[in-house]
């Protein structure tokens, strides 16, 4: 009989989960001792609870730092590590793999042929090679598009999963009531409002079998939103994936963004409207290089600044949306554009007056300087985040989130929005890719 080998999985509250549900949770021939955490602060110190874990570990899972990894090899006798979180870059997983290797174990990764679930409908999945290319703008074009052809359209969002994970078995967002019901986080609302607005329903979650089950029910189509750089977790009938030539060459850098480029079916080059032409150039070319076959869209995102005037002359302080720019690696983002090209006097730098948690955000990611990353993992870091605008001497706060952060703080500072939509430019538009669904 095959020995029962002992797995830790290496994660970030998503992907991890997902594996474990799919792959491990009822299989006798394994034994998962321990979840690892990183990228998402107060993740580690938990348990991967028994309602999620299943019969075989009736006292759940334990959740430990990433960086005991090594000494819960030696402490667990742990056969293999399945590598299972997103938006790293190849050298980075290849290190951490040697660091397995050295300790004894073997090193995993799973594609989508092991975990991604089958629908009974059809499913069309926006994906990208990194975190913050525009996966959200395009959701929403895409459900706009299928709703004006009568198309019945549920989103199932990848999972965020930060607070009580057996509350988060299975989450259905069908009003704005449901965003408190839920107690999302800042990253939780950007992700889910914007489809609110639109009248689309949003599932999330922990346990993505229940939630196809459910979603099922309700949709004639489902659209996959994807996280960070990940893949999608439902096998897809049309597969998007987004490229951002401000991150040129970076599409064949980082993992699991390069399996995307690879999958896809159609490659939308966003941002084109602020990016260089040598930019767009080579990031066109390594699509043609590892995926001949797809489809290609060129795409804008205009941004829509709200009374825009204001801002000539004052000094601003811009917040952007917080994922993007801290393991995403972007320099600058749709508020730091909307600033300079309405006349800004200046950039306030928000590190001399950050609070409580940002202060470590900014130690942690030390690129960030003339802007600040609405981080909100938790009701401590969103007053943390809410005490650092407010005791800025900004004359303007300038917001490029997708949501609009006045309606969970008092801000005591006149504030701006940024929006930004995807705009299709020439031929062939997303239209053209979803006619078979119409």
């Amino acid at each position: 009989m095959e020995q029962q080998k002992n797995i830790i999985i290496m994660g970030a509250a998503g992907r991890d989960f997902h594996n474990f549900n799919v792959s491990f949770r009822d299989n006798p021939r394994y034994r998962v001792v321990a979840f690892t955490a990183a990228q998402i602060p107060d993740i580690e110190g938990r348990t991967y609870p028994p309602a999620l874990a299943g019969t075989l570990y009736p006292e759940g899972i334990p959740i430990y730092p990433e960086e005991e990894l090594l000494s819960l090899i030696k402490k667990f006798a742990v056969d293999e590590v399945v590598f299972a979180y997103s938006d790293v870059t190849h050298n980075e997983v290849m290190s951490k793999a040697s660091a397995v290797l050295a300790a004894g174990a073997d090193f995993k990764l799973q594609g989508p042929g092991s975990t991604a679930l089958r629908s009974k409908i059809p499913v069309i999945a926006v994906t990208a090679v990194r975190t913050g290319v525009g996966k959200s703008q395009t959701t929403r074009r895409i459900c706009e598009i299928l709703r004006e052809k009568g198309k019945k359209v549920v989103v199932v969002r990848h999972p965020m999963p930060y607070g009580d994970l057996t509350a988060q078995i299975c989450q259905r967002y069908g009003e704005y009531a449901d965003l408190d019901r839920y107690n999302c986080t800042i990253e939780e609302r950007e992700e889910y409002e914007p489809h609110l607005d639109q009248g689309i329903t949003v599932y999330a979650g922990v346990d993505y079998g229940r939630i196809l089950e459910e979603a099922q029910k309700e949709a004639e189509i489902i659209l996959w939103d994807g996280g960070n750089n990940d893949f999608s977790f439902f096998r897809a009938d049309l597969y998007i994936t987004l490229v951002d030539p401000h991150r040129a060459g970076h599409e064949l850098r980082y993992h699991p963004g390069e399996t995307n480029l690879r999958l896809a079916d159609a490659v939308i080059i966003n941002k084109v409207d602020t990016a260089g032409l040598k930019e767009i150039h080579t990031v066109r070319e390594n699509i043609r290089r590892v995926n001949s076959g797809a489809a290609i869209i060129e795409a804008a995102s205009p941004l829509a600044v709200e009374d825009s005037a204001k801002i000539k002359g004052k000094n601003v302080l811009v917040v952007e949306d917080g994922p993007t720019m801290t393991h995403g690696e972007m320099n600058y983002g749709a508020g730091v554009i909307a600033a300079e090209k309405y006349g800004a006097a200046g950039l306030l730098d928000p590190r001399p007056f950050a609070a409580g948690t940002m202060k470590a955000v900014f130690e942690k990611y030390p690129h960030i300087g003339s802007f600040l990353p609405a981080m909100g993992y938790g009701e401590k870091q969103i007053r943390d985040l809410e005490l650092t605008i407010n005791r800025s001497p900004a004359d303007l706060v300038v917001i490029a989130t997708p949501i609009d952060l006045r309606r969970i703080m008092q801000l005591q500072k006149p504030v701006l929005r940024v929006r930004y939509d995807l705009q299709e430019l020439g031929r062939p538009t997303l239209a053209d890719l979803l006619t078979p669904y119409f």
